[in-house]
């Protein structure tokens, strides 16, 4: 099998620091932010990114699948979080250290909290507004109260990320889609 050739499409209003591992073929959508830091691995599959998302320093996407990765827009991958799920809907947090299997698809307004190990023994797709937390990644449904609240705490820190991250950070260039 033959290598796949690194192939980034960073869109124009994206911000993606230089002192980000990229490998694979991958597409990164509109308002994503990316921290120094970050891994993000195409290894068998592409990964295509949506729009708002925001990438902390050391979290680490991995696709080791044939198929795309697709993660949905305004998602949250917190510091030092691991993710291997091959789809991710929309509005979801994965939180710090949190680590996801790559059986498990994740729909939207879902969170994996902090230090979470999600890792089904066959595929498994989560309810939408499924919370997963404690040691033993126990889950409940959350009502979705605040989702707008969070949403727009969410865009205002993508706004201060926009503007704060190319000031102390060299950002890297992708083809402007």
């Amino acid at each position: 099998m033959a290598p796949i050739r690194d192939k980034y499409t960073i869109h124009s209003k994206a911000v993606v620091c230089q002192d980000v591992e990229l490998k694979g073929d991958i597409t990164i959508g509109s308002g994503t932010i990316v921290h120094p830091k970050a891994t993000i691995f195409a290894i068998a599959g592409a990964i295509v990114i949506g729009s708002g998302c925001i990438i902390e320093e050391g979290a680490i996407i991995v696709n080791r699948r044939k198929e795309v990765m697709r993660i949905g827009d305004d998602n949250l991958f917190e510091i030092g979080c691991r993710v291997e799920s091959p789809t991710i809907g929309n509005f979801n947090t994965i939180s710090t250290r949190a680590r996801v299997h790559h059986t498990l698809r994740i729909p939207s307004y879902c969170v994996i909290g902090a230090g979470c190990l999600v890792v089904p023994t066959e595929d498994e797709i989560l309810d939408d507004y499924t919370v997963v937390y404690g040691p033993a990644a126990e889950r409940r449904k959350w009502s979705g109260r605040g989702k707008v609240q969070e949403a727009d705490l969410r865009r205002k820190h993508a706004e201060y990320l926009h503007e704060m991250l190319p000031k102390f950070n060299r950002l890297r260039r992708g083809d402007g889609m």
